[in-house]
């Protein structure tokens, strides 16, 4: 039972997080490995205990570990998804304790004073701990302490439990330095010098210490044995934006469900402005008097947190719903947000792409967002590689492009003709059309960028001219000197 004294720490280490959160998702029966590229090379991130038991370690090169380990199985890690997992898990051990925060990218600390009577004591705390995690399959070490130093320690260097009221020293005098959290150099120096535990090091004057290894070592030192105060910052949970109306009625035209979902944006969209957010995915959940609901989801070409801009959006969803016998409750909730600070608008107001953007959100209700996509230019002066295709909703409109000489509205690979001569050909067949040439303008020479392979552009320089015909088509024709011949690749508007 909590005294009102002793204060109690909980420090829990997965030592396998990122490989135990891959296999929940996928087991295996075999030796498995995580991946991660580091300076070009493929090295181990994290591995379950068949693969240490092969010899395997953490660090190690892909390659070698399949040299040594053939039947090894191997996936790329994901260090975003382990931090998500993390947080989960952190939001997991708040049902023991208030005061529960990240320690690292493996751990978790716990304030667990005066909560650990709630589950019969310390021990069927920690017992309970465990049980739930290796359940779940994941890996864990526990320590606890007084300080949080202290059962840092204690959970990634000898698992075990420092007493109420006892010397911290008994519990840790024997671990070694580098259990106070020091950095590789200082843990590697100080065991030159003989000192490879923490009671030799508590037991040398502090003078000393200072002037050689600074002022940070003491402090851990102190930190786990108590002398000096550390804190547990909680985490703080994300902001939630989600809001209902209940109606004493229920309604099912049109109109009347859209004047609820615009009540409905009016306190979300506060909401999201009052913390700088901007909603990227919206879901309106339509709850009927029979029981059942219908779901509209609006997918924002921007974040946006004006309810006059989203609340048509929905028009086109709210009119598909079957209401059946009537609708009730209305839910709506910000399921994707992005920041959205306030930004300097031009002189008349608004942003000039608000229009465009809105345009978007409009026809990827249709189509969808990914099928919309858009021009950007790119620093080549290859005209194939003059632009990219990105998607109009993840992209910004390029800046204003630089086109020297004018290009063809439609660009296609070359296609070959008849001619000889580096004069364009008075009378050429393409596509089983005979044309004659009116007027030819050029030539414009581009060579071949030397530093990319390109099959394309095997054949060297190419003079570009552009060709007016009698019969009215406006085609880009090449000829490529090296290599004699004519060819077709675009045509104008």
């Amino acid at each position: 039972m909590f005294d009102g004294m002793h204060r109690r720490i909980v420090s829990i280490w997965f030592p396998r997080l990122a490989s135990d959160r891959a296999l929940r998702l996928r087991p295996v029966e075999a030796p498995f490995a995580l991946s991660l590229t580091r300076a070009g090379v493929e090295r181990i991130h994290c591995l379950n205990l068949a693969a240490v038991s092969r010899g395997l370690h953490r660090g190690m090169g892909l390659a070698d570990a399949r040299a040594l380990c053939p039947d090894l199985l191997s996936r790329p890690a994901d260090p975003a998804a382990d931090a998500r997992f993390l947080r989960a898990l952190c939001r997991w051990a708040t049902r023991y304790c208030p005061w529960a925060g990240i320690e690292g990218e493996d751990g978790l600390v716990l304030d667990i004073t005066g909560a650990a009577h709630l589950f019969g004591g310390e021990a069927e705390m920690l017992a309970d701990m465990r049980a739930r995690l290796l359940r779940a399959g994941i890996a864990a070490r526990l320590g606890l302490a007084a300080t949080r130093g202290a059962a840092w320690a204690l959970a990634r260097h000898g698992e075990g439990v420092a007493a109420p009221g006892a010397d911290p020293l008994q519990a840790l005098g024997h671990l070694p330095v580098r259990a106070l959290r020091l950095e590789e150099d200082t843990a590697a120096a100080l065991d030159r010098l003989g000192l490879r535990r923490v009671a030799d090091l508590a037991a040398r004057p502090r003078a000393p210490l200072a002037r050689r290894f600074g002022p940070e070592l003491l402090k851990r030192l102190d930190q786990a044995l108590g002398t000096e105060a550390e804190a547990i910052a909680p985490v703080a949970e994300p902001p939630h934006y989600a809001v209902r109306l209940s109606l004493p009625d229920p309604i099912g035209l049109v109109s009347d469900v859209m004047a609820g979902t615009g009540r409905l944006l009016e306190a979300l969209c506060a909401r999201l402005k009052d913390r700088q957010d901007g909603a990227r995915v919206l879901r309106l959940t339509l709850n009927r008097v029979d029981g059942d609901s219908r779901q509209v989801e609006l997918r924002l070409a921007r974040p946006l947190h004006e309810p006059a801009r989203i609340l048509p959006l929905f028009e086109r969803g709210v009119a598909g719903v079957e209401a059946g016998f009537g609708i009730d409750r209305l839910r709506l909730e910000a399921v994707q947000v992005e920041p959205l600070p306030p930004c300097q608008t031009g002189f008349h107001g608004g942003d000039r792409t608000d229009g465009l953007d809105d345009l978007i959100s409009r026809i990827g209700t249709r189509i969808g967002l990914e099928n919309i996509r858009r021009f950007l230019p790119a620093d080549s002066h290859i005209p194939e590689r003059s632009f990219l295709i990105a998607p109009a909703a993840w992209s910004e409109p390029g800046r204003a492009w630089i086109v020297p000489h004018p290009r063809p509205l439609r660009l296609f690979p070359p296609e070959p003709i008849a001619g000889t001569g580096p004069q364009p050909p008075g009378r050429f067949r393409w596509r089983r059309m005979t044309l004659e040439t009116a007027r030819a303008t050029g030539p414009e020479r581009i060579a071949p960028e030397w530093w990319l392979e390109d099959e394309a552009w095997r054949s060297g320089l190419r003079d570009y001219w552009r060709i007016e015909t009698r019969q009215g088509r406006r085609l880009w024709l090449f000829h490529t000197p090296q290599a004699p011949g004519w060819f077709v690749q675009g045509e104008f508007a």
